[in-house]
């Protein structure tokens, strides 16, 4: 059946010869978390690749084989590069060489809290100035349900190709973990909705040609944006419900975590999610927002999402409340303390530091006048606010100067009983001390 339809489109028979022979020139637009590792996965297995980004820094590493994201193995990208599998470019008049373009842009929230799809809109915008007939778009870039349609679509048809007949447009959601160990953009599955079922057969088949993961096609790409949300949405909020009951926990003076390895002794109906110091990344705290966002339009109140928000956004905010009761123990002030933070991460292992909540906490504790330092082996400086941080090397001297120490990143890395022996208080709100058998009386957990 399917075989027929594409017999009665001759761009959609001829683009899927190409796809399938992978004589066909991928073009991937932002060479970040997402677009990098799927560049570089297209080219090892034989597809000729374009690279594009705005960032010429990005663009010149690219072309030296010099890898800049922990996802992608150094040696696969300097092959690539050597075989001549991949290009990268800031000119995106180089559209026109390429028969399938991923859009694998930035999605933030404004100030807000609403969608920015700025990126996604000025991508296709430069795509359209070269779009031609038999050219394959698949945007990736996690937004809101009715993106692929309402945006893309027009801004492509405005050229007067129609979709799903002279160009073909579908919607796969990005499945990106940072630092996972089991799971990368080779083997997770892969959910694709296309405008028509040519868009989704052509797309399912350029992934299935890449990846060894699974390709899930689905109706629509509204379905495909939906999914990708309810994703995000399922951690945000279950974490939410862990971090509540942790400020009841600790109201109480129960211990959250034992609680946690409790229930999660039962076979069925419970999946363990843990507290922290807020949500960090690039997904889990700003996706669920575009729900909120267009949920609007259909006079729709999204509560246990907001309120999810919420809890999560405090989190940052109760882990100064808390430093804070831990120095009056001790007759001390936050005013005028010194305060190490030790990591500042969005999580274990990883350079990222996006909408890490570390950031936030730092923020409060300076608000409150405490003198703040931190270490992070895996970030040795950053600037927020307009503020240079610089890593400190992590010794007995700079344990014992500081009045109270705050896990925040739980880095494989460190050597938790040595930060236990040397520092005066130790506030744990990553549980990362659960294995130290000494000193534990130094120990403080959220």
């Amino acid at each position: 059946m399917e075989a027929l339809k594409l017999n009665k489109n001759i761009h959609a028979k001829s683009l899927m010869s190409k796809v399938k022979n992978k004589t066909a020139v991928i073009g991937v637009i932002g060479l970040g978390y997402v677009g990098l590792p799927l560049a570089v996965e297209k080219a090892k297995v034989g597809y000729k690749v374009l690279g594009l980004d705005i960032q010429q820094k990005r663009v010149d590493m690219v072309n030296q084989g010099i890898n800049y994201i922990g996802d992608v193995v150094d040696e696969d990208l300097r092959q690539i590069v050597v075989e001549d599998k991949i290009k990268a470019t800031t000119d995106y008049s180089r559209i026109s060489e390429v028969d399938c373009v991923m859009l694998c842009v930035p999605t933030p929230l404004d100030k807000y809290q609403q969608p920015d799809i700025s990126y996604v809109q000025s991508s296709t915008e430069e795509v359209a100035k070269y779009l031609k007939e038999g050219m394959l778009i698949i945007l990736e870039s996690t937004t809101y349900p009715g993106t692929t349609e309402e945006v893309v679509k027009p801004i492509l048809e405005s050229t007067g190709l129609k979709c799903g007949q002279d160009f073909f447009l579908a919607f796969s959601p990005e499945r990106v973990d940072p630092g996972n160990k089991i799971y990368n953009t080779k083997n997770t599955p892969k959910v694709v909705g296309g405008i028509t079922e040519n868009c989704t057969e052509i797309s399912a088949v350029l992934y299935e040609n890449v990846l060894e993961g699974s390709i899930h096609r689905v109706s629509n790409p509204a379905v495909a944006e939906m999914e990708k949300i309810l994703e995000n949405t399922y951690r945000n909020i279950n974490i939410a419900l862990v971090n509540e009951l942790a400020i009841l926990c600790d109201k109480m003076n129960i211990d959250v975590w034992e609680v946690i390895e409790a229930a999660k002794t039962k076979p069925y109906g419970f999946q363990a999610f843990y507290p922290g110091p807020g949500l960090g990344g690039h997904c889990i705290p700003i996706d669920p927002f575009y729900l909120t966002w267009k949920a609007r339009e259909f006079d729709y109140h999204t509560r246990l999402i907001e309120i999810a928000g919420e809890i999560n956004n405090y989190m940052p905010e109760f882990v100064v409340e808390r430093a804070m009761k831990l120095l009056n123990k001790e007759k001390k002030a936050m005013n005028g303390a010194k305060v190490l933070i030790l990591g500042v991460a969005y999580k274990q292992d990883i350079d990222d530091l996006r909408e890490s909540p570390a950031l936030k906490v730092i923020e409060n504790l300076e608000r409150q006048g405490a003198i703040v330092e931190y270490y992070d082996p895996y970030i040795p400086e950053f600037k927020y606010k307009g503020k240079e941080y610089n890593s400190i090397e992590l010794k007995e001297e700079n344990l014992r100067l500081a009045d109270i120490s705050i896990i925040t990143t739980m880095h494989t890395c460190f050597d938790y009983q040595f930060i236990v022996d040397n520092s005066n208080i130790l506030f744990d709100t990553k549980n990362a001390t659960k294995e130290v058998k000494n000193n534990r009386e130094k120990i403080e957990k959220l």
